[in-house]
């Protein structure tokens, strides 16, 4: 099988690489794209090929050129402030682009499998199904929702993978995530302000990974909710990743979502029910200290 996979320099798109190196080898010929240069330590294995997702004639001409079975598309957009203040950007990252990527997968017969988000839901219901409606806050959640509508409406064969706040360690990473900052923050004695009335379930990169390509090799078609097994606010999450670490929580301010002055609205409760995801796909994610430990290893291998 051949799969082509969008943002391979970001986390998701590295663990993806990975995966297909270690756990997909024998299965998979991959092609691994991003906008500039490869950002991946590891250079072999695999096909590496620029690609600027906002291009139609980029878009096209790679995806034909290449002809994959399956594009795995997890390029986008996700600094949900930033998409607030920068909506054409947004916009053109995370819903043209996806125009694009559907184009080229109908002319070459590729079956999608596209990577959304909790944002897509107003965090009053949660968990979700994945016959939830959506009802995004932000212009990034808009933009995800948008996607998703695209998709359905024009897409020969897809898949909707949605998922919750993604951590992880990433080669030559230039933006940290909730773990990384915690364990950061705390380690340095710094005070922080952590929000006690937003909840998740944070997802660990690799599971995430897992997910994407159990959809992509048995071309699963539908809504599938990919995410960790944990529900927990994010108050709840920095004290667990301190005691994992060992580290002390003095510093840490409990604060609610009005006290922060950020440009875009967060849902305040999403969270994910996974009973379609582990029945249809087998997928079986990590617990949350689990995950922990998956980090601690990877970070260790950095030091070393």
């Amino acid at each position: 099988m051949k799969i082509l996979v969008t943002g391979s320099n970001g986390l998701l798109g590295q663990k993806i690489v990975y995966a297909c190196l270690d756990k997909y080898h024998a299965k998979v010929e991959l092609i691994a794209t991003a906008r500039g240069e490869n950002r991946l330590l590891q250079k072999q294995g695999y096909e590496y090929v620029p690609l600027d997702i906002t291009s139609k004639t980029d878009v096209l001409e790679v995806i034909s050129r290449f002809k994959p079975d399956v594009v795995i598309h997890t390029a986008a957009m996700t600094n949900v402030d930033a998409c607030e203040t920068d909506r054409t950007g947004c916009k053109a990252n995370n819903v043209d682009a996806v125009s694009n990527i559907v184009e080229a997968c109908n002319l070459t017969g590729a079956h999608l499998v596209h990577v959304s988000t909790d944002f897509i839901f107003d965090g009053e219901n949660g968990p979700y199904d994945e016959e939830a409606q959506a009802n995004p806050v932000s212009y990034y959640g808009w933009s995800k929702a948008e996607a998703e509508n695209i998709i359905q409406q024009s897409s020969h064969s897809w898949a909707i993978l949605r998922t919750i706040l993604v951590f992880g360690v990433v080669d030559n990473a230039s933006r940290s995530n909730v773990v990384l900052w915690a364990k950061s923050a705390l380690e340095k004695g710094s005070p922080i302000k952590v929000v006690d009335d937003q909840y998740r379930m944070p997802t660990l990169a690799e599971d995430l990974a897992e997910g994407c390509l159990l959809a992509a090799t048995q071309k699963a078609k539908g809504i599938f909710n990919i995410s960790g097994k944990e529900y927990m606010n994010i108050y709840e999450l920095v004290h667990r990743v301190a005691k994992y670490f060992n580290l002390d929580t003095s510093m840490v301010e409990r604060s609610d979502s009005s006290t922060l002055n950020q440009p875009a609205k967060r849902p305040p409760r999403t969270g994910f029910t996974l009973n379609k995801s582990k029945s249809v796909l087998g997928y079986e994610p990590h617990s949350f200290e689990e995950g922990l430990a998956v980090v601690e290893k990877q970070l260790a291998k950095w030091k070393s």
